[in-house]
C-alpha cells in the first residue's frame, strides 16, 4: 500500500474505525452491566502513552476539523499539547519530537508522568474533545481484547466481581483483518520516502505539529 493517497487513507482509516467501533459495541452487548465504559471516565485518558503514525495522522485531521468548528476548543487542546510536550520534552528518551533527557528508560517517563490527562482530554467536561479521532489504543481500551495471540485484561474498573469464564465470553479481537497495521506500513513508508520519522510518538508530540 505505499504511495497511498490522502483521499484512500481518509477512506480506509474511517472504516477501520468502523470496524473497531462495531467490536467495542458487541463487547458492550456481551459484558452488559460488567463493562461501566461511559462519558466522563477518564481512566484511560489519564498518563502519556505511545501511539502510530496513524494515530498521529488522525488526531492532526480531527484537530483540524476541529479547528473549522470551535476554534476556541480547538486552541484550548494545542496549548494543553503544547504544555505537556515542553514538560515531556527533557526527559523522553528514543520517541521522535523529543530530546533524550536524564531518563535513559521509557518506563521511567511513563511513571515519572503518570498522572498527567491527555491534552486532548476536556478538564471541565471529562470528555475527550478529539473522541472521534482518537488512536486505536484508546478504541479497544475497556473490554477484554485479543490482539494477535495475546489476551489482554479488561480496564480494572470493568468486570468487578465478574467470574472468570463471563470476561472470555466478552472478550473480543479488533482489526482481525489488519487493516490498522496495513495503513501504518504505507505511512511508515512514505514517511521515509519523505525523510521523516515514522517511529512512535505521544499524543501532545502529535498534535503540536497539527
Amino acid at each position: 500500500m505505499p504511495g497511498i493517497t490522502r483521499e484512500e487513507l481518509r477512506r480506509l482509516d474511517t472504516r477501520l474505525r468502523g470496524s473497531l467501533d462495531a467490536t467495542f459495541e458487541q463487547a458492550r452487548e456481551r459484558a452488559r452491566e460488567y463493562l461501566v465504559c461511559r462519558p466522563g471516565c477518564t481512566e484511560c485518558c489519564i498518563g502519556p502513552f505511545g501511539i502510530t503514525i496513524l494515530d498521529a495522522w488522525r488526531l492532526q485531521e480531527g484537530w483540524r476539523e476541529l479547528r473549522s468548528r470551535d476554534p476556541g476548543r480547538a486552541q484550548a487542546v494545542l496549548q494543553r499539547a503544547r504544555s505537556q510536550a515542553e514538560r515531556f520534552a527533557p526527559t523522553l528518551p528514543g520517541i521522535e519530537g523529543a530530546a533524550v533527557g536524564a531518563d535513559k528508560c521509557g518506563e521511567c517517563f511513563f511513571e515519572r508522568w503518570a498522572e498527567v490527562p491527555c491534552p486532548a482530554l476536556d478538564p471541565a467536561s471529562g470528555t475527550c474533545d478529539l473522541y472521534a479521532h482518537r488512536p486505536v489504543s484508546c478504541r479497544n481500551f475497556g473490554p477484554p481484547v485479543r490482539i494477535g495471540a495475546e489476551n489482554l485484561p479488561p480496564c480494572r474498573l470493568c468486570f468487578v466481581g465478574a467470574p472468570a469464564d463471563k470476561i472470555e465470553r466478552s472478550r473480543v479481537e479488533p482489526d482481525r483483518d489488519g487493516l490498522e497495521g496495513a495503513l501504518v506500513s504505507a505511512l511508515a513508508e512514505d514517511a521515509r520516502a519523505g525523510q521523516q520519522d515514522g517511529d512512535e510518538t505521544l499524543v501532545a508530540f502529535a498534535l503540536v505539529q497539527s
